[in-house]
């Protein structure tokens, strides 16, 4: 049956499109029906009509790299000025202390965070499953239900702790055949497929030192039998690099190679330390970068090379990272900080919109997305609303620029698949101080070491 409703967006102050949209869209059935050049108006008929003349209009943004977990630990004094690998050890003693109830706490701030920016899909890491915690990712797909947003929620793993010479400790680590039994279920459970698809699920061993060969080489066995993608860390530090030809005798690249994973299926979070080869190796491949500005300044990791990814034919988008390493959930701020950084490596003519661009298209393409992430007939009707009244955009002139330029860090209106999710900065029915009360009280639990790690015997 056709929808028997459509919405005309009208007269937008700013509108991120490759096309004339100067004068909105029209929405119907959760989908981008018509573009309405300047100066015109709609050709379709339509029921009702939304006036933005007071919001710069964006695709809804894009998240490719999460761990929502994290943000029950974020600003955690004994981690807040170490690189990555002291950091995560003093991190991982904490996180092994994880209940669902908290989990879900977690969860929800991030999401509610994200979808505030202006983000309607986001990816998740999840490869923290101690004791316990065997329902994490359901935990987390039930969020996101509710928030009606989308997600790739990625099934991570560890399954080489301290005493085989990885980084995590034992009661994080599980073992491969629980990891590759979960991911099957969760798969046929959750994931969907096509235009609009809401819930998708992909494989995530977490990183070269937490995971054996083993795990990686039959994780993309699996993930090729069902048809989903890959994901994991990969170059964010010299230290990984220099495991990685200790342990393998390979640079981190030619180990992801050495197991299967170098190809369009797989995306990675951070890619900070390829050399030019490599670059050149990556685009070959279709590989994907999940590049995350604000972890990699926090951990002081380095800076990717992403003009030259681009070039090579490496699709980039953009990722908030862990909330114990950006510390926040926020992609506008995230597109500025990614804009930021790569003018630092660069020079100051990379252009706002190619920022914009990874944190919309780029990130589409990373997750393998084809309907979302751009302004177009026929693409979902993801879109995020800004406004430029505040005190911080007075004397701003190119709506578009001033939303990175002049440091915009929150929506006033989110819409994903044609519905409402924010409406005037808030999102309908979240009581938000009680889910902060909530979040904050798991928080201090978590991180009181001195206590036991619960049990759920």
């Amino acid at each position: 049956m056709k929808p028997t409703t459509a919405l005309w967006i009208k007269n937008p102050q700013g509108i991120l499109s490759d096309s004339d949209a100067g004068n909105g869209m029209v929405i119907s059935g959760g989908e981008i029906i018509e573009l309405v050049p300047t100066g015109t108006e709609p050709t379709t008929a339509y029921t009702e009509s939304f006036d933005a003349s007071n919001h710069v209009v964006t695709p809804g943004l894009i998240n490719t790299h999460h761990h929502f977990y994290q943000t029950l630990t974020r600003a955690w004094g004994p981690a807040a000025n170490a690189p990555l690998f002291p950091w995560l050890q003093n991190l991982y003693k904490v996180w092994a202390r994880l209940t669902p109830e908290a989990l879900d706490s977690a969860v929800r701030v991030a999401l509610a965070e994200l979808l505030l920016s202006g983000c309607t899909t986001a990816a998740d890491h999840h490869y923290l499953f101690p004791e316990g915690m065997d329902d994490s990712i359901d935990i987390e797909v039930a969020a996101v239900r509710d928030f009606g947003m989308r997600a790739m929620l990625t099934r991570g793993s560890m399954t080489l702790g301290e005493k085989d010479g990885g980084l995590p400790p034992q009661s994080t680590v599980q073992d491969l055949d629980t990891v590759l039994a979960d991911s099957q279920r969760l798969i046929e459970r959750y994931h969907e497929r096509g235009a609009g698809a809401q819930i998708q699920i992909a494989l995530a061993p977490c990183s070269p030192f937490s995971v054996t060969s083993q795990a990686m080489s039959e994780s993309a066995a699996l993930a090729a039998a069902h048809d989903v993608r890959l994901h994991t860390h990969l170059a964010e530090t010299l230290d990984e690099e220099a495991f990685c030809l200790s342990t393998f005798g390979l640079r981190p690249l030619d180990y992801l190679e050495s197991v299967g994973w170098l190809g369009p299926q797989t995306w990675l979070g951070h890619g900070i330390h390829f050399n030019d080869a490599e670059i050149k190796q990556l685009g070959a491949a279709g590989t994907a970068v999940a590049h995350c500005a604000t972890s990699n300044m926090r951990l002081s990791s380095g800076i990717a090379r992403v003009l030259e990814l681009e070039a090579a034919g490496v699709p980039v988008g953009l990722g908030v990272d862990g909330s114990a390493s950006n510390d926040g959930s926020n992609m506008i701020l995230e597109a500025r900080q990614a804009l930021y950084l790569q003018r630092l490596r660069y020079g100051a003519d990379v252009p706002v919109e190619r920022a914009l661009g990874w944190a919309t298209r780029g990130s589409a393409r990373v997750l393998g997305r084809e309907d979302i992430g751009v302004i177009a007939v026929g693409m979902q009707a993801d879109l995020a609303f800004f406004k430029t009244d505040e005190l911080r955009f007075s004397g701003s002139h190119d709506p578009l620029a001033s939303l990175l330029l002049c440091g915009a860090d929150k929506a006033d209106r989110v819409m994903v698949a044609g519905h409402w999710r924010v409406i005037d900065g808030a999102i309908p029915g979240l009581d938000l101080p009680e889910l902060i009360h909530r979040h904050r009280a798991h928080a201090r639990t978590l991180v009181d070491v001195s206590a036991p790690i619960p049990s759920f015997s």
